[in-house]
């Protein structure tokens, strides 16, 4: 492993880490330990703990903007919305753990240059979806506030094992969304 050992490999196994056993299981330990090396060997290639979970979040913050660029090209208005919010919840469910140092450790990174930049062009997605109503002046940032509030708030409800009555979690999803856009209508005719 000491020759193929690069920092993309390093920060990709923290991302498994976290998908697989939680955020919390991301040390330098462990990750030394699932790449077969010695935990001294990733200090050639980062700093300390930290500057690994930064990455972590760079990382995260990337591969959401994947998956809601491919749920919105083609698409426009209602539909884009639609199936970006689709991602955005997708993405919450198959990648836990680099969903929640998106959410938790965002915050600790918000110095790094790398990091405002991924999350910049993450957040132009959602400001090109919404572009295509006829929002005046601040109503754009207002909704993309509040499409992102409606995702992250549902994905962090449901991830914590709330709405466990038998109604289907994906239709109450889909109708949240769907009153947003609606709402969206209804301040663009104004």
């Amino acid at each position: 492993m000491r020759g193929k050992l690069n920092t993309s490999m390093i920060i990709e196994t923290a991302a498994k880490i976290a998908d697989e056993n939680g955020l919390d299981a991301v040390t330098l330990t462990h990750v030394a330990t699932k790449l077969n090396i010695k935990k001294q060997s990733l200090y050639n290639h980062i700093d300390n703990l930290f500057h690994l979970k930064c990455e972590l979040v760079i990382l995260a913050n990337s591969h959401l903007k994947q998956y809601l660029m491919h749920a919105a090209v083609g698409k426009s208005r209602d539909e884009a919305v639609l199936e970006v919010a689709k991602a955005y919840r997708q993405f919450a469910h198959t990648f836990p753990g680099q969903y929640q140092a998106i959410i938790s450790l965002a915050w600790e990174c918000k110095d790094n240059e790398n990091f405002r930049a991924a999350t910049r062009e993450l957040m132009d997605i959602l400001f090109k979806v919404l572009s295509q109503y006829q929002l005046r002046g601040e109503y754009l940032t207002h909704a993309v506030r509040g499409l992102r509030s409606i995702m992250h708030g549902f994905a962090s409800l449901e991830a914590s094992g709330w709405f466990r009555q038998p109604i289907d979690k994906e239709d109450s999803y889909l109708l949240l969304v769907q009153t947003f856009i609606y709402g969206i209508e209804a301040i663009e005719k104004e």
